[in-house]
């Protein structure tokens, strides 16, 4: 259906009528006159053609100023309403760039890949079926900062998640989890919604920061800020050397002991995730979260319409205008 904007300008359309009734004539100049005194239909088609004359620009001038009237009021195409799927959830995500996550025990594919890869690989599709939900993002190594407020814009969300980078926050391969979960809480905290999730990855051991883990939890736990910990990292890889080949447990450094307390604590949950399929596994457990209760809200595209009259009037005053010209 077709909607005006600005309706309430279609007042102005006998503004120009009013003007012609109201103002007074202009005075006609005395012009010499050719008497034929034969040929009696001569003067009657004469006056005809100059009535026809005169009349032909003012309805066409008329024309013109009712399209500009009516692309004035703006009018707009209102197309079919449209759900908006809005759950209303707060969704922070704290992904570990420290040294450790360089490490390729991962396989993509069937190509071995880094830890940071695999985790941008499995979560830049978490964020897409995400649809509702406002999201961030925090990156954590020796510092933790945020790399990206709360938004509805998952595109640039997963787009700088893609582009983070081992050691973007520090060269040194240091870990602070509780930096991480505190500078959590600091954004999340004067959120007005109740439905506060913090997703916390990492393959390693709180090493640096100020705050600790437990403490953060803790604080997480007062302003009702949920944690889930996911501890990735395989439990055992072979490495070559020039001794032949042996079994290594790369994740030896991971505390899972503090990552179980930090999601009991904060009413969470702790994963953990050995491979790409354990990996992705989490996160579609994670993706059936209960959103939070909302009325519906629909939305109706528009599509402007003004263009088209304007254009036609501003082309019938371009050829009055080069009428008179001429005439002249």
């Amino acid at each position: 259906m077709i909607t005006f904007q600005w309706p309430w300008l279609a007042f102005l359309l006998p503004i120009p009528f009013l003007l012609r009734w109201l103002l007074p004539a202009k005075p006609q100049s005395e012009q010499s006159a050719l008497i034929v005194p034969f040929l009696d239909d001569f003067p009657s088609r004469q006056a005809q053609r100059i009535s026809t004359q005169q009349r032909w620009p003012f309805r066409l001038a008329a024309f013109a100023w009712i399209l500009l009237v009516i692309a004035c009021t703006r009018p707009q195409w209102l197309g079919e309403p449209l759900e908006l799927a809005v759950n209303g959830r707060d969704l922070m995500l704290a992904v570990d760039v420290s040294g450790s996550m360089d490490e390729k025990d991962f396989i993509i594919n069937d190509q071995p890949y880094d830890r940071l890869t695999a985790t941008k690989y499995v979560v830049s599709d978490f964020i897409r079926r995400r649809v509702g939900d406002r999201i961030g993002l925090i990156l954590f190594g020796t510092q933790a900062y945020l790399h990206v407020p709360l938004t509805f814009d998952r595109k640039t969300v997963e787009t700088l998640l893609n582009e983070a980078f081992i050691g973007i926050t520090e060269d040194e391969p240091q870990t602070s989890i509780g930096d991480a979960i505190g500078l959590a809480v600091k954004r999340l905290q004067d959120e007005k919604n109740e439905s506060r999730v913090l997703i916390l990855l990492t393959d390693g051991a709180n090493t640096a920061g100020e705050l600790s883990p437990l403490k953060a939890a803790e604080i997480a736990a007062q302003h009702h800020l949920k944690i889930y910990t996911i501890g990735i990292g395989a439990d055992e890889m072979l490495v070559r050397s020039l001794f032949g080949t042996r079994r290594v447990n790369p994740s030896a450094d991971l505390d899972e002991k503090t990552l179980k307390a930090i999601a009991d604590i904060t009413g969470g949950r702790y994963f953990r995730a050995r491979n790409t399929e354990e990996l992705n596994q989490i996160y579609f457990i994670l993706d059936q979260l209960e959103p939070v209760e909302k009325d519906k809200q629909f939305f109706r595209p528009k599509s402007d319409l003004f263009y088209w009259p304007l254009a036609i009037s501003l082309a019938l005053a371009g050829f009055l205008a080069a009428s008179r010209l001429r005439w002249q």
